[in-house]
């Protein structure tokens, strides 16, 4: 079972597990100025381009419709950002025609706040089924029978819905339209990554100066989503694990705080208009050991390694396996054994924290100018310690462009 990355934090004692918990200190005092004032959010032009090139897609695979509820693909082709409840909010996009957006009627007015493309808005009381509504959305775009897709993190129970109130339809996955669409990143979204990456690097430059003996993960997480909030971006996760808690990838219950020798590794991330970051940084309070030493030196080879074999049109799954290659020739492993990398070397990222394609063996995905990823070759030693270096880069025609420089030593990681 993936844990949700706010789960992930509470179980590493970085932050308490409740819906609206205090995200830390006001940004007031912090001395630090916002790099989001001119950031640019997707403009209704290029939404209204996604919509119609999947369109496109749709008819060319005779695909009536692409149904998708809250989430980041409604946000990618609408704008329309709202949580996910009982209540369904879905949009249907048709081969042909407007959009169609279900609502529950006392939620439209917020929902229409963040809505950026012109949509048909049709809601839905507490006593009707939204389900209905979708279905004679599909007919009234004249989908009246035939394959209709879904999102593929729709929820069973939408999907189950629409298939009992309208049961000429067959059912297949969105997944292949939805990756042709969002698998390869715009100039617009590459800048908003830009500032997203710049603003959590700022801050965890000024939080790495303010980290002392005593500190509890969840003092300087506090601390780091300050900064971010100081600096214009939107907190999205800032997981801190110290000493044996950083050997474990997200992190352990038992308490830990910062002491002489300890490692601390910090792996954070913000938005910003919905784009997202994601850097890891490792050090040691005080002087480290050789062994500390030698683990981050490899990591850091490990990071230059999966750059050095990405290349357009090679595998996604090569760059994991050439680092795992590196790893194993140190007696690192072997494969994902501890201690080791015990996950893959890294992911994609944009609207999603976590989105295809993978940095993992036997992904053939090609890559492709656009495409985005983190690079975080981690090494863990359970029961002592573990070292994770992490930035996130876009594949060009010739080769990877950095989002953030890679740390430069143990000493010197931001």
């Amino acid at each position: 079972m993936r844990l949700s990355r706010r789960a992930i934090l509470a179980a590493a004692g970085a932050m308490p597990l409740l819906a609206g918990a205090a995200r830390g200190p006001a940004s007031a005092g912090t001395g630090l100025v916002s790099l989001a004032k001119d950031a640019k959010p997707i403009s209704p032009q290029e939404r209204l381009a996604r919509i119609a090139k999947l369109q496109r897609l749709m008819s060319e695979r005779k695909i009536g419709a692409l149904i998708m509820e809250s989430g980041t693909t409604l946000d990618y082709f609408t704008g329309v950002q709202w949580h996910r409840s009982e209540r369904t909010t879905a949009a249907v996009i048709p081969a042909k025609g407007e959009v169609v957006l279900i609502v529950a009627a006392f939620e439209e007015p917020s929902v229409r706040e963040s809505l950026r493309v012109p949509a048909e808005v049709r809601a839905w009381d507490e006593h009707e089924s939204p389900f209905v509504r979708i279905v004679q959305a599909l007919r009234d775009r004249g989908v009246a029978s035939g394959p209709i897709a879904f999102e593929t993190t729709t929820r069973l129970f939408i999907v189950d819905g629409v298939r009992a109130a309208g049961p000429a339809y067959a059912v297949v996955s969105g997944e292949a339209l939805v990756r042709a669409c969002r698998l390869i990143k715009s100039p617009a979204e590459l800048a908003l990554m830009q500032t997203a990456n710049d603003i959590t690097l700022a801050a965890l430059r000024h939080v790495h100066g303010k980290v002392t003996a005593g500190m509890a993960p969840g003092d300087i997480s506090a601390l780091m989503d300050g900064a971010t909030a100081a600096l214009g971006g939107t907190t999205e996760f800032a997981l801190v694990l110290l000493n044996e808690a950083s050997a474990y990838p997200h992190g352990s219950h038992q308490p830990q705080t910062v002491r002489e020798g300890s490692v601390v590794l910090m792996d954070c991330g913000c938005t910003v208009h919905g784009y997202q970051s994601d850097i890891s940084r490792t050090w040691v309070v005080g002087e480290p050991t050789a062994r500390q030493r030698k683990v981050w030196d490899t990591v850091k080879r490990g990071q230059e390694i999966a750059l050095e074999t990405a290349r357009p049109g090679a595998p996604v799954g090569a760059v994991d396996d050439a680092v795992r290659a590196y790893y194993e020739h140190e007696g690192w492993g072997p494969g994902y054994k501890l201690p080791g990398l015990s996950h893959r070397t890294g992911h994609g990222i944009g609207l999603d924290g976590h989105e295809d394609p993978y940095l993992v063996h036997g992904d053939a995905t090609p890559l492709a100018s656009g495409m985005c990823f983190s690079d975080e070759p981690g090494l863990y030693i359970p029961g002592e310690f573990g070292i994770r270096l992490e930035d996130c880069w876009s594949m060009t025609e010739s080769g990877p462009k950095l989002f953030t420089p890679l740390a430069r030593s143990i000493e010197q990681p931001i």
